[in-house]
């Protein structure tokens, strides 16, 4: 895989393509966004990642007259044989996780993601949880063993304590999970908005997901977490 990744009118295209099919409705690449229905966009973010051309950090604005007000960061890598290939691959991975939960969250109806209420025992105490897609790769006979495991097992109720007063001001909170690894690694990250969080990441890491004796896997999940009021 070569080290240059593309314009970033292309990778923005790439975003606007995806979201398209999964809307049914026009995205389109502007002003060095990708434009939506709406005042939605998705613009390109962070500072950059050297000697990384499949990583993208991807900001998803819910309104671009006000990108202060509510702005969801996330980071996502991909592979494949050429750049292009991790780029597309990772455009794949967030709108999988991260994106299905953003777009739930602009129609409300169960078609992108799932929905847990405060007070769901699968759920986050004291917020209305919307729960991305999950998504996993690997290789060797166990490569989707990870993923597996985080369908049939909630992770929220594992997590709450640890992110409990974490971010009681926000009125919309990120969470991704990315866990998994085998042949003697592994890794448990938890980011909110976009930053790592400690205690989360090893309540993660204490969970009793697989742990491949050959080969690897790996799953990543996203939930928004809103504000009950």
């Amino acid at each position: 895989m070569d080290g240059v990744r593309p314009a970033d009118d292309v990778v923005l295209g790439m975003v606007a393509g995806r979201l398209s099919a999964a809307m049914g409705r026009p995205w389109e690449v502007r002003d060095g966004l990708a434009k939506g229905p709406g005042r939605v966009a998705v613009r390109l973010g962070g500072d950059g990642h050297p000697g990384a051309p499949g990583h993208l950090d991807l900001d998803f604005v819910l309104d671009v007259e006000h990108p202060e007000r509510a702005t969801i960061a996330d980071c996502v890598a991909g592979y494949g044989a050429t750049t292009e290939e991790a780029v597309e691959r990772a455009v794949q991975v967030w709108l999988g996780t991260t994106g299905s939960a953003l777009l739930e969250l602009l129609v409300h109806d169960g078609s992108h993601a799932g929905h847990f209420a405060s007070g769901d025992p699968d759920g986050f105490p004291g917020r209305h949880a919307i729960h991305g897609g999950i998504t996993g790769w690997g290789t060797g006979d166990d490569h989707d063993a990870v993923q597996r495991w985080a369908v049939q097992h909630v992770l929220l109720p594992h997590l709450a304590p640890a992110l409990k007063g974490a971010f009681e001001r926000e009125e919309l909170v990120g969470v991704k999970a990315f866990f998994g690894g085998g042949e003697g690694g592994e890794t448990a990250e938890i980011r909110v908005n976009g930053d790592h969080h400690e205690a989360g990441s090893r309540a993660l890491a204490e969970l009793d997901w697989p742990r491949p004796a050959n080969g690897v896997s790996y799953a990543r999940t996203f939930v928004l977490l809103v504000h009950e009021d």
